[in-house]
């Protein structure tokens, strides 16, 4: 629970410190810091800044001057004010929670790539009935050793080979201590993806058998699976949100505060690296969440910010504070949602 609690307000500060340093790297005061809703427990003000914990630790806030999110009306003509810069300094401003998030997250999976990253080990676990792999000779207990001659180190680099392959493959084999070479042709099939979804792609028809193996990266290589790391857990969140939106992904299986805590409390235990993960992958959450267009976020003033800059204009300020109002209430309705189906998840095993 503690290490639960300590990763969140961690992701917490540093989408709130992108926040931060952009605001004071374009001069705009910065009134008051907190990791944390509600009451103020404890405070220190440094400069012209409170820094703040605050009783509700389900987020934070960068306070900055001239803006207020209870009430977006408000603002102030002082050089020192939010409201007083030019649309792309508060574009950047907006930017630097999320972009943060995203860099946060980058660095984790570059440390894990230096610590040793998880992969299967490219061990077939199943082979299909009357698929190209189960016509061709291979068993279960194979162990893919290369495909066309080029050394295969996990199921990850054995799936992908084959998806971007063409014509008949030759895998190198080792069957019960014996070496063999194994012509197999893919053909395109049928599988369901992580949305539960049917998809068709070249495949041989084996599933992993789960071994585990410990993949390093000189720290050169290891920005490479960093990059890819992030952008993929970037990708598949964006891809969560649509398919939610679609339907596709069923309501009941969004998860809140109470799923996060459990899910970090669980992967603690099983050591660094997966903490690591997993922090990483909240982290690409909340830098893509919070890019949605939805009023209360910080993708919702970006699209106020770009309509300034593309009309000239700013908003209208009604219109701005009923948007304001409804995102809140929306976002409200989507935590007590989340809370409801995290404990229902609990209460149900």
């Amino acid at each position: 629970m503690i290490v639960s609690l300590l990763v969140l307000s961690f992701l917490i500060f540093f989408h709130e410190l992108g926040h931060f340093l952009f605001a004071r790297l374009f001069g705009v005061r910065v009134e008051r810091f907190s990791i944390g809703f509600g009451k103020v427990v404890f405070s220190k003000t440094v400069g012209d800044t409170e820094y703040a914990l605050s009783a509700v630790p389900l987020g934070g806030y960068v306070k900055m001057k001239g803006q207020d999110d209870a009430d977006p009306t408000k603002t102030s003509t002082d050089p020192d004010s939010y409201t007083v810069k030019p649309p792309w300094q508060r574009l950047l401003i907006l930017l630097g929670g999320p972009l943060f998030n995203f860099v946060l997250a980058f660095f984790l999976y570059y440390a894990i790539a230096l610590m040793g990253a998880n992969a299967y080990k490219p061990v077939v676990g199943m082979v299909q009935p009357h698929s190209p792999a189960a016509e061709a000779g291979l068993r279960a207990g194979d162990k893919i050793l290369a495909i066309n001659g080029q050394p295969i180190t996990t199921w990850d680099e054995l799936s992908q080979t084959i998806r971007q392959s063409k014509g008949a493959l030759i895998f190198t084999v080792d069957q019960n201590g014996t070496l063999k070479e194994i012509g197999v042709t893919p053909r395109v099939l049928e599988a369901q993806n992580i949305f539960k979804e049917t998809i068709r792609r070249r495949m041989v028809g084996i599933g992993p058998r789960g071994d585990l193996t410990v993949v390093r990266y000189d720290p050169l290589s290891a920005f490479g699976y960093a990059w890819r790391q992030t952008v993929d857990a970037s990708l598949m969140i964006v891809k969560s949100v649509q398919k939610l939106v679609e339907g596709v992904v069923p309501a009941k299986e969004m998860g809140g505060v109470i799923a996060i805590v459990q899910v970090t409390a669980d992967a603690a235990q099983h050591g660094l690296v997966a903490l690591f993960a997993l922090t990483a992958l909240i982290s690409v959450n909340l830098g893509v969440l919070n890019l949605l267009p939805i009023p209360a976020l910080d993708g919702g003033h970006m699209i106020f910010t770009l309509y300034e800059m593309l009309f000239r204009r700013p908003p209208n300020e009604k219109v701005v504070y009923r948007l304001t109002v409804a995102g809140w209430a929306l976002l409200l309705s989507l935590m007590l949602f989340t809370i409801v189906n995290d404990i229902a998840r609990i209460t149900h095993g």
